[in-house]
């Protein structure tokens, strides 16, 4: 694993655009072509290999706490435990996630965190670094994230009532969620399925459904919206109790939190893959990273001890923290990487590259492709 120097391409922040890809350049250049990282084959092969570990470990996890009815322990209100219980017990599938990983090239991956219910980066992930590759002859990507996000919304269609509508939601005012959003909603429509945009402020309801701006009732819902903040929202007393197709299932919710860090540290101690983690700093020494349970964009994350205290703002720790061993991970030209390793339906699908000059990845880390020989 090696980060070099690449000459940016001329135009190509026209060529982003072309493809949607607006945001390409906010907070002060988010995307960097002008450095990408290179890995050999066996190591793509040790990333895909810890991926699709790490999904076996992610399901044990669910499954063990549906059956011992630890879902109060992950902060899950009462109303949601039968939903989240139930989608489980049904084998509801799942769309995708993305495990954040530290990884060097020399030792093991770790797990650092499972985006598992709203992972963004996707657009740039499947198809603004393919453009890259293959417009700088790099030889390969590991990259089948767009082919197989199109074969994986057929699969899920084929569970649902013959001619469902997908209906595909984000906040109002998040050009990157609103992109990342139509991204999937065009590998929905490549599926041959029909589909629709609401914001989740428009949603309705009327007494026996959701139901959009039209008035057209909402049976299959893809929300890039937390689970946590939907069981706090008004109608998520409704969310609980109609029918509805909702992508991601509800049993995601206990993976996307950070509690579930502790729970499988728990289930598969010393784990290659796998950092110690705990619901109390007292087993890990002065050496940690503290998360709170809900935390998104890597706000409120605090590292403490042998190096130099570092932390970021941010309006989460309420809840709870969990408390993770520091990942030994070295700098690559002073800057830090994470590698969003992404999982569609069971099945390992490409990544990702974010850096920052710190460890701690927020929303104003770039996004740098990769290749590998």
């Amino acid at each position: 694993m090696q980060r070099c120097e690449s000459p940016a391409r001329t135009g190509w922040q026209t060529k982003f655009a072309e493809l949607g890809f607006s945001f390409h350049s906010a907070d002060g250049g988010y995307w960097n072509e002008a450095a990408c990282y290179r890995f050999s084959a066996e190591e793509i092969d040790e990333l895909e290999s810890a991926t699709q570990e790490l999904q076996r470990l992610a399901l044990a996890a669910v499954k063990h706490i549906v059956s011992e009815a630890r879902c109060a322990q992950m902060l899950i209100p009462p109303a949601f435990v039968p939903l989240i219980e139930r989608s489980w017990l049904n084998d509801t599938p799942s769309l995708y996630g993305r495990f954040d990983l530290a990884y060097d090239g020399r030792h093991a991956p770790k797990l650092l965190e499972y985006n598992a219910d709203t992972p963004t980066s996707l657009l740039e992930a499947a198809v603004a670094q393919w453009q890259w590759l293959e417009e700088s002859g790099r030889p390969d990507q590991f990259n089948s994230l767009h082919e197989k996000l199109i074969e994986r919304w057929r699969m899920l269609a084929a569970g649902w009532a013959p001619r469902t509508a997908v209906h595909f939601s984000c906040v109002k005012d998040n050009e990157e969620d609103r992109i990342t959003v139509e991204y999937l909603r065009d590998t929905a429509t490549q599926a041959g399925l029909e589909t629709a945009f609401v914001y989740v402020e428009d949603l309705g309801w009327d007494g026996a459904s959701f139901v959009d701006l039209d008035d057209k009732a909402v049976t299959a819902w893809f929300k890039l919206y937390p689970w946590e903040w939907l069981m706090r929202e008004p109608f998520g007393a409704q969310l609980a109790t109609c029918r509805l197709n909702i992508v991601e299932p509800p049993w995601k919710a206990l993976l996307s939190n950070k509690a579930i860090l502790a729970v499988l540290w728990e289930m598969f101690p010393d784990h290659p893959n796998l950092l110690p983690a705990y619901f109390s700093p007292d087993y890990l020494g002065a050496d940690f990273v503290r998360k709170p349970f809900f935390s998104r964009e890597g706000a409120n994350i605090s590292f403490s001890g042998a190096q130099r205290d570092i932390s970021t703002d941010g309006p989460y720790g309420a809840e709870g923290f969990v408390y993770q061993a520091r990942a030994e991970v070295p700098a690559f030209d002073r800057r830090y990487p994470v590698i969003g390793t992404w999982i569609v339906g069971d099945q390992p699908a490409g990544i990702g590259i974010r850096e920052d000059i710190t460890p701690i990845t927020t929303n104003r880390s770039q996004f740098v492709p990769h290749y590998f020989d």
